[in-house]
C-alpha cells in the first residue's frame, strides 16, 4: 500500500519506486489499477448515499472497503516454471509421420530431407531444454522458428499439390485415398500452426516463463475472465493446439482472440488453407462417389 501512495505523490518515478521496493513494474501497475478502481467504486457509492440522504452527518456516512486486499497478479504475468517439452515433441513427431505417409506426388522431394531436418532440429532443441523449457538461447530460438517454418511450408506445398491435382483432374479416383491425403494435410495444418502460435506468442515459451513481455498476442478466456480461471493457469502448448484446431475447424477465431497483426494474419492463412483443402477434397470425393 505504501508504494502505491508513493506513486500517487508523484515525487518519485515509477522505476525508482519499483526498484526501492523490489517489485516488478508490471505487478506495480496491476496493483495501482486495482487500487484506483476500488477507490472509484467507493466514491461512487458514497455519492449515491449522499444524494439519497443529503442531511446525513459525515460521521454517519458508511465506510466501504471494496477492494479489501489487492488480488494476486495472474500467473501468466508472473515468472513461473517452464512448461514440459514432451507434449511438443509428440506433436512434432505426429506431424513428421503424417508428412511421411503422404503419397509420393504430394511429398517434398527428396523424401528423406524433410524428416531428416525436422528430426535434427527436434534433437537440438531437446538437448537445450530436455525436460522443461527454462533456458533461452538465440540459436535455440532460431532453430525453433525454423522448424515451425519448415513444417508449415512443407504442408502448404503438399496442400497446393493436392489442390492442383483435384482442379486439373489428375487426383486420385479412390475416395478413401483422397480423404486420407486431405486428412493428413488438415491435421498437419493444425499441428503446424499450433507450434507457430506457441513459438511466437509473447516471445516464445521461455520468454513467457520469465514474464518478460506483459502484452499477449492471444487473448485466452482465462485472461479475459480471471475470476473464473485457476489462479495458477498459464498458457501451454495444449491451449495453442486447441486454438489452432478450432480456428481450422470454424475457419475463424472462437474462444481465443488474436490481438496483434501477425496473429490475425496467421489465423487468416490457416483458415484459408483449411477451407481450401476441406472444401475441395469433400467436393471431389462426393463427385467420385456419384
Amino acid at each position: 500500500m505504501g508504494m502505491i501512495l508513493d506513486g500517487l505523490r508523484a515525487d518519485r518515478s515509477e522505476a525508482e519506486i519499483c526498484a526501492r521496493h523490489g517489485v516488478d513494474p508490471v505487478v506495480y501497475g496491476h496493483w495501482c489499477e486495482v487500487y484506483l478502481s476500488g477507490g472509484r467504486v467507493a466514491v461512487t457509492r458514497l455519492m449515491e448515499v449522499h444524494r439519497s440522504r443529503p442531511h446525513l452527518p459525515a460521521t454517519h456516512m458508511p465506510h466501504f472497503n471494496p477492494a479489501g486486499h489487492l488480488p494476486p497478479v495472474p500467473a501468466w504475468l508472473r515468472k513461473h516454471r517452464g512448461e514440459a517439452r514432451l507434449p511438443v515433441v509428440l506433436a512434432i513427431a505426429a506431424a513428421i509421420v503424417l508428412q511421411a505417409i503422404l503419397p509420393d506426388r504430394l511429398a517434398v522431394h527428396p523424401v528423406w530431407v524433410l524428416p531428416g531436418l525436422e528430426c535434427a532440429a527436434v534433437a537440438g532443441l531437446t538437448m537445450l531444454n530436455p525436460v522443461r523449457m527454462n533456458r533461452m538461447h538465440p540459436a535455440g530460438r532460431v532453430v525453433g522458428l525454423g522448424l515451425c517454418a519448415l513444417i508449415v511450408g512443407a504442408n502448404a506445398y503438399s496442400g497446393i499439390r493436392l489442390i492442383h491435382a483435384i482442379l486439373s483432374g489428375q487426383g486420385s479416383k479412390d475416395p478413401i485415398a483422397l480423404f486420407g491425403s486431405g486428412a493428413s494435410i488438415y491435421v498437419t495444418n493444425v499441428v503446424a500452426f499450433a507450434l507457430l502460435y506457441w513459438e511466437l506468442d509473447r516471445g516464445g515459451p521461455v520468454a513467457r516463463a520469465g514474464a518478460t513481455d506483459p502484452h499477449p498476442d492471444f487473448m485466452f478466456p482465462q485472461m479475459a475472465t480471471p475470476g473464473l480461471a485457476d489462479p495458477d493457469w498459464v498458457p501451454t502448448f495444449g491451449d495453442y493446439l486447441y486454438t489452432s484446431f478450432t480456428n481450422a475447424t470454424a475457419f475463424s477465431p472462437t474462444d481465443t482472440m488474436p490481438l496483434t497483426r501477425w496473429a490475425k494474419a496467421l489465423f487468416g492463412v490457416q483458415s484459408a488453407v483449411a477451407l481450401s483443402v476441406v472444401g475441395l477434397v469433400v467436393a471431389r470425393a462426393v463427385n467420385i462417389l456419384q
